[in-house]
């Protein structure tokens, strides 16, 4: 079979440390063009993976050879570069959140439909194995009802991370329109959907733009969210924490699961009946490993694709998960508790 031929749109960061280092090692895949706005880094790129560059990504679609594109650029860019990615025939590969509004969204997902191609959204917590050993554990029963959770994703800030560093578009709200919220909180909402297995109806939240000077966008967001059935529990996104914190506890009837809350095991269930069983599942992907660990997001997409199968995180899915974060954010501003659309 011939490799499946992938253009990256973005040559920041996550593109640097994730997508082509993912796509680079996949045998199924061959980079054959990069894209960014800033030549240099474009260029830096096509050398390192043997790419075409291009400055245009209108132009890269029109012209290059490629099946699959990922779209690794600011988040006001999502929607209508994935949109000219699918109407132009590729299968799109999106970072989170995949849109700032609900209504670019739904044309995303009309867009796959139309084009007969695949969207997949960068959710890439489902993937990592503590939190797939305990979406097991509470099928099974085990865990038994679930009554309360709390998840939190917090690190200093994405000026360690971004290429640009202070000056990234990650502070400017006209080109990143949702902050921490967006960055780190759209993915806990992605992982709680998909750990609980059911979707959340009402949210509760403080959003604040307080940690980091010159900053158009939240940095330090706690939400209170309750799920169709009626679980309650709490999920923190901030920029303001000291050291990154991923952790996510689960507070069932018969078990509480501690997800990435110790220094050594991944996954802790302490048993009602006094049973402690700890899980050394390898560590959870971070800013700080410095894209060591996979994040298992390509290698599904492109299995998706390969075996033609539905995504596991598609428009829809993407767009749930978008939409307890936009909850959040009208919650904080009207001081109300807001009904999640559906």
């Amino acid at each position: 079979m011939s490799k499946l031929k992938v253009g990256v749109i973005g040559c920041g960061s996550i593109s640097r440390y994730r997508h082509l280092p993912e796509y680079a090692a996949n045998n199924l895949v061959e980079i054959t063009a990069v894209c960014d706005i800033v030549e240099l880094r474009a260029d830096e790129m096509a050398e390192k993976y043997g790419a075409q560059a291009y400055t245009d990504y209108e132009k890269m679609l029109a012209e290059a050879d490629i099946e699959i594109v990922s779209v690794c650029t600011p988040n006001y860019l999502h929607a209508p570069m994935s949109i000219a990615a699918l109407n132009a025939g590729k299968h799109v590969l999106c970072e989170k959140p995949m849109a700032t509004s609900q209504e670019d969204a739904l044309a995303m997902i009309e867009a796959a439909k139309a084009s007969g191609k695949k969207l997949m959204i960068a959710h890439n917590q489902r993937f990592v194995p503590s939190h797939a050993k305990a979406r097991e554990l509470i099928e099974k029963g085990e865990v038994g009802k679930i009554h309360s959770f709390r998840t939190a994703f917090g690190h200093p800030g994405p000026e360690g991370w971004s290429i640009d560093g202070k000056e990234s578009w990650f502070f400017r709200k006209e080109e990143a329109f949702i902050g921490a919220m967006g960055d780190l909180g759209v993915h806990k909402t992605d992982l709680l959907r998909y750990l609980l297995g059911e979707e959340f109806v009402e949210v509760g939240a403080f959003v604040e733009s307080s940690a980091k000077e010159n900053s158009t966008v939240d940095d330090n967001a706690v939400c209170v969210l309750k799920s169709e059935s009626g679980i309650v529990g709490t999920l923190a996104a901030s920029w303001a924490y000291g050291r990154e914190d991923n952790s996510t506890i689960i507070y069932g009837e018969n078990a509480v699961l501690r997800l990435e809350d110790h220094p050594e095991y991944s996954l802790v269930v302490q048993y009602r009946n006094g049973e402690t069983v700890n899980y050394e599942l390898g560590k959870i992907q971070s800013n700080e490993d410095g894209g060591q660990n996979s994040t298992r997001v390509i290698e599904t997409f492109v299995d998706s694709i390969v075996n033609d199968t539905v995504p596991p995180v598609n428009g829809e899915e993407g767009m749930k998960s978008l939409n307890v974060v936009l909850a959040a954010l009208e919650s904080s501003e009207t001081k109300q508790i807001v009904q999640v659309k559906k």
